[in-house]
C-alpha cells in the first residue's frame, strides 16, 4: 500500500509516494539530508519522469500540465491576412508570419501598433510578442525595407534569442549576393518568385534588419525562403523548386546555375561572423531527382540540419547511414528526410531517413524537426489505423485509414541514426493528416493534425475524453513525452474557440514549457491579445489568423 505527500525542499517540490510499513530514517541511515547521497538523489528525483526507489520511499516530480496561457492576434488584424501560418518561439518571445498582410510600410515597428494600410497584397508581415511574467504583448511588427507584392513575407519564421529569420519565398529581385545591414536593398523585380530570407536582430527592445540573404544560384521560380531555421550563428534555407540536377554537396560559394532537374530542390547555409553573414554551404541529397521538392522543410540543431523531400520516390524502408541514399523510385511520393553534419565549416551528409512503412503517397518529409540527436519527422498522408504509439523499429502496413497520418522519431548514437518510435494519435481519424507539422524540444515533441474534427474547446492532460467529430477540420495538436528511450501520449491542444475549416496546428513551435500554435484560417476580428484560456468567437474577419500559447507548469 502506498500513500503520497508533497514535500518542499531547497529545489522544489517533489511528490514522495511512501510504503506505510517502511523503517523511519534516523541518523544513522546512508540516506540522511546531511549526505551527499541523500542530496543526489532528490536532485536526480527533481528532472526524472517516473517516481525513483529511495530508501523506503519511491521520489519524483509532481507532473506538469499544460494550459492555455494566452490567446495571440495582430494589432492590425484584418480579413486575409493568415496571421499564424508560421509560428517560433525562443525563451519568452514568439514570432508569428501572416503572409497574407497587405500593407505597404517597408520599415520596422517597434512598439504594440502596426499599419492598417491593405494597398499591397498578401505583401506580409511578421509580429513579434514578449513574455513578462505570464502576460504577453506585441512588441514589434516586421517588415522588409524591399517589400512588394505578393512576396509572402512571413510564410516562413525562425528564432533564436535575439535573432530572427524570415521567408518571402515569392520576392521577385534576382540578386545573387548577400545585403548586410546597413547597406541599402537595391530594387529588384529581375526574377519571379525566386524568394528571398530577412534576418532581424535585437538590441536591448528594439529590433532592426541585419540582412536580406539570397542564394548565390538565384533563379525564377525557385522559391527560396519556403522554410528556414535557425540555431546560434547559422541559418539554413529551403528552395523546394530549385531546378539542379547536382547529386552533392557545395562546401562554399557560388552554387551551381544548371537547370536539369525541375522542381529537385535546395538547402542553403548561411554563417554569420560578427554582425556579417555570409552562405557557407549548398545541401543536395545523393539521390536527388526531379520533383522531389527536397528542402520543403528544413531544421537545424547546432552542427546537425535535417532536410525533407516529401515527394521522393525509393522504396526503401529502412535508414542508410553515410552519404549514400536509393535510386529506385517504384514508391511515388513516399518521401524521404536526409540528415547532414558540419565538422569544421565542412557540411557531409551523414543519413538517409525513410519510414519503417514506407509506401506510395505517404509524404513522409513533409514536416522535420531536431533537437540535439533526436528527429521527428511527419507524414501526414500515411494510412494506417493504428492509434497507439509503437516504441522500437517497426511501423504498422495497415491502410484502411487513408491520410490519416503519422510521425516518426529517429535517435542518433554517434554518427548512426535509428528508428526510436512510431507516433500515433489516440483519436486517430481518416483525413486526419497528422503529421502535418511537428516539433521537438528536449524529451517532447508536438504533433499537428490540422483536419482533426473534435468540437473539444479545453487541453486534455493524460487520458483522451471521448472522440465527437462535429467540428470538420478544426485541428488538434497532440504532445507526446519520452522517459528513457520510450515515448508516450501526454496531452491534447483544442483552440479555447475552436471552429469548422480553421486548421489549428498549422504551424506549431515549443521552446522549454511553453508551446506556440498557428491557426491562420481563424476568423475573429479581435486585434488585442487575450492573456489566459479564452478566445473570440466572433468571426467576422475570414482567415485573419490567431496563435495561441500553451504553458506547462
Amino acid at each position: 500500500m502506498f500513500r503520497s505527500l508533497l514535500v518542499r525542499n531547497s529545489i522544489g517540490i517533489l511528490l514522495i509516494h511512501f510504503s506505510i510499513s517502511c523503517n523511519p530514517l534516523t541518523l544513522n541511515n546512508p540516506c540522511d539530508q546531511k549526505s551527499k547521497a541523500y542530496i543526489e538523489t532528490l536532485l536526480l528525483a527533481s528532472v526524472s519522469e517516473t517516481p525513483i526507489p529511495f530508501c523506503g520511499f519511491r521520489v519524483g516530480n509532481s507532473p506538469k500540465l499544460w494550459e492555455t496561457q494566452a490567446y495571440l492576434k495582430a494589432s492590425n488584424a484584418d480579413a486575409n491576412d493568415g496571421f499564424g501560418y508560421s509560428v517560433a518561439i525562443s525563451g519568452d518571445t514568439i514570432v508569428v508570419g501572416a503572409a497574407g498582410e497587405s500593407s505597404n510600410q517597408t520599415t520596422i515597428t517597434n512598439g504594440p501598433t502596426a499599419s492598417s494600410d491593405n494597398s499591397l497584397g498578401s505583401a506580409g508581415a511578421a509580429y513579434v510578442f514578449q513574455r513578462f511574467g505570464s502576460s504577453w504583448s506585441q512588441a514589434a511588427y516586421l517588415k522588409p525595407s524591399n517589400l512588394g507584392g505578393t512576396d509572402q513575407f512571413g510564410v516562413s519564421v525562425a528564432i533564436d534569442r535575439d535573432t530572427i529569420v524570415v521567408g518571402a519565398n515569392q520576392e521577385d529581385s534576382n540578386q545573387t549576393t548577400i545585403t548586410n545591414a546597413p547597406n541599402a536593398i537595391a530594387p529588384n523585380e529581375g526574377a519571379t518568385d525566386s524568394g528571398a530570407a530577412y534576418v532581424f536582430q535585437r538590441s536591448g527592445t528594439t529590433w532592426s534588419e541585419q540582412a536580406y540573404l539570397k542564394p548565390s544560384n538565384t533563379g525564377a521560380n525557385d522559391q527560396f525562403g519556403i522554410s528556414l531555421a535557425i540555431s546560434g550563428d547559422t541559418i539554413a534555407v529551403g528552395a523546394y523548386f530549385e531546378d539542379s540536377n547536382q547529386t552533392s554537396i557545395t562546401n562554399g560559394s557560388p552554387a551551381p546555375a544548371n537547370e536539369g532537374a525541375t522542381n529537385a530542390g535546395a538547402v542553403y547555409v548561411f554563417q554569420r561572423s560578427g554582425t556579417t553573414w555570409s552562405e557557407q554551404a549548398y545541401l543536395k541529397p545523393s539521390n536527388m531527382e526531379a520533383g522531389d521538392r527536397f528542402g520543403i522543410t528544413v531544421d537545424i540543431s547546432n552542427d546537425t540540419i535535417v532536410v525533407g523531400a516529401n515527394l521522393e520516390a525509393s522504396n526503401q524502408i529502412t535508414i542508410t547511414n553515410g552519404s549514400g541514399a536509393s535510386v529506385d523510385n517504384s514508391a511515388v511520393n513516399a518521401g524521404a528526410a536526409y540528415v547532414f553534419r558540419r565538422t569544421g565549416t565542412t557540411w557531409t551528409q551523414e543519413a538517409y531517413l525513410k519510414a519503417p512503412n514506407a509506401e506510395s503517397g505517404d509524404q513522409f518529409g513533409n514536416a522535420v524537426a531536431i533537437d540535439g540527436d533526436t528527429i521527428v519527422v511527419g507524414a501526414f498522408a500515411e494510412s494506417s489505423n493504428q492509434t497507439t504509439i509503437t516504441n522500437g523499429t517497426t511501423a504498422s502496413s495497415d491502410n484502411s485509414a487513408s491520410i490519416a497520418g503519422a510521425a516518426y522519431v529517429f535517435q542518433r548514437t554517434g554518427s548512426t541514426w535509428s528508428h526510436q518510435a512510431y507516433l500515433k494519435p489516440p483519436n486517430l481519424g481518416a483525413d486526419d493528416r497528422f503529421g502535418n507539422t511537428v516539433a521537438i524540444e528536449g524529451n517532447t515533441i508536438l504533433v499537428s493534425s490540422i483536419f482533426e474534427d473534435n468540437n473539444q474547446t479545453t487541453v486534455t492532460n493524460g487520458t483522451m475524453p471521448n472522440d465527437d467529430n462535429s467540428l470538420s477540420n478544426s485541428g488538434a495538436v497532440y504532445v507526446f513525452q519520452r522517459s528513457g528511450s520510450t515515448w508516450a501520449f501526454r496531452a491534447y491542444f483544442k483552440a479555447p474557440n475552436a471552429d469548422v475549416e480553421d486548421r489549428f496546428g498549422n504551424a506549431i513551435s515549443i521552446s522549454g514549457d511553453t508551446a506556440v500554435v498557428g491557426v491562420n484560417l481563424e476568423d475573429s476580428n479581435q486585434n488585442t491579445i487575450t492573456n489566459g484560456p479564452t478566445a473570440s468567437t466572433n468571426n467576422s474577419a475570414l482567415t485573419s489568423g490567431a496563435a495561441f500559447v500553451f504553458f506547462r507548469k
